[in-house]
Order: C-alpha cells, then structure tokens, then sequence
C-alpha cells in the first residue's frame, strides 16, 4: 500500500520508519488546518502557523497515536491550538493587542449573510471562557466530533459532553436576550451583565 493509499492511522504509525510519510498528512489536512488557523488567526499569519503545525507534528508523532476515528485532524488541531496560543502569548510580549477573543472576524463575516449577525456571534462567543470558546468553535465551525474535539484539546469525553452542552447553552441565552432585546447597540450591556453573572 502506498502512502496516499493508507490511512492516517497507517501513516501515523508508519512516521517512525519513514517521516517522510507527514508529506501525505500535509497534502490530506494542510487546507482544513489553514483554514482553521486563518479564522482565529488572520490568513496571512496562518500561512507562517500551518508550517509551525507540521514542523511540531513532525517533532511529536513518537508520542502520537490516530484518534480512534482514524483521523489526524484531532491531532492536528490540538498542536494548532497550542501553536496559536504561543502565537497570541508573543503578540501580547511584543505589543498590546486586544487579539478579538482570537478570531478573524473577516472569516466569520464570509460564512454570514448579514452584518447584524456578526454582533449577534460576538455577544455569544463573548459570554464563554477561552477553552469553552474553543470547544464550541472545533464542532460547530471545524466539523469535529465530540470525541475528536476532546482528543485535540486534551480533555475526557465526559468533560468534552457536559462543557459543550454548557457553552452552548450559555450562547443561546445571549442569542435569545438579542432576539428580544434588539440591534447590536446592547451587545456591550449583555457582555458585562454576562461577565458579572
């Protein structure tokens, strides 16, 4: 079987012997691993971040093993997280930028019809802790599942189930106080009464 043939399971177990089969897993999820960088990142930092990805996954698949689902995506989600992460901790060193809860809104801005409803998504993702956040944005926006949300950001399927019901539950509620309280103009208002709960 060649390398583009074989799973990612196969090929994750095979980088011991031959590394250069990350060149296959870059070919398969280097898009969605951009994608996913640019919306929190910016595209034009996101292109630097995706070889930051790789270049770590190259480094840490010793200690790997495919996620059952037999993706690598899980995996590489969770080294772009902590790529990011490192990313935003430098801009903060350097510079004092407000990082915009760590999204390219340009992206979301793509993906929405309508202006009204990039405020609507602030106040929602604004009312959840960093981790929350991410949770919520790797099975809504990336497509994982539960289990691979949990194995890219290195938390239990318990924990995964009950802090995604949670944070989804607190969006809602934001979502539905915008529904009947109107524009964008108490986006602000809801954000400190939120905080404060």
């Amino acid at each position: 079987m060649t390398g583009s043939q074989a799973s990612d399971a196969e090929l994750i177990a095979g980088l011991p012997r031959k590394p250069e089969l990350m060149g296959v897993l870059y070919e398969r999820h280097a898009p969605a691993v951009f994608r996913y960088l640019a919306r929190r990142a910016g595209r034009p930092v996101a292109e630097d971040l995706l070889s930051e990805v790789f270049i770590a996954a190259l480094s840490a698949f010793p200690r790997v093993e495919a996620h059952d689902s037999g993706s690598a995506l899980p995996w590489l989600y969770g080294i772009g997280l902590n790529v990011l992460r490192r990313h935003f901790r430098q801009q903060q060193l350097t510079r004092s930028v407000t990082r915009d809860f760590a999204m390219d809104w340009d992206a979301v801005d793509d993906r929405l019809d309508a202006w009204a409803e990039r405020g609507r998504l602030r106040a929602a993702l604004a009312v959840l802790t960093d981790s929350d956040r991410e949770l919520l944005l790797l099975v809504g926006w990336e497509g994982l599942s539960q289990a691979e949300a949990a194995t890219a950001l290195g938390i239990s399927h318990g924990a995964t189930r009950v802090r995604l019901h949670r944070a989804r539950k607190r969006a809602l509620s934001v979502l539905e106080k915008l529904e009947h309280g109107g524009p964008d103009a108490h986006v602000t208002t809801l954000y400190a009464k939120e905080q404060a709960s």
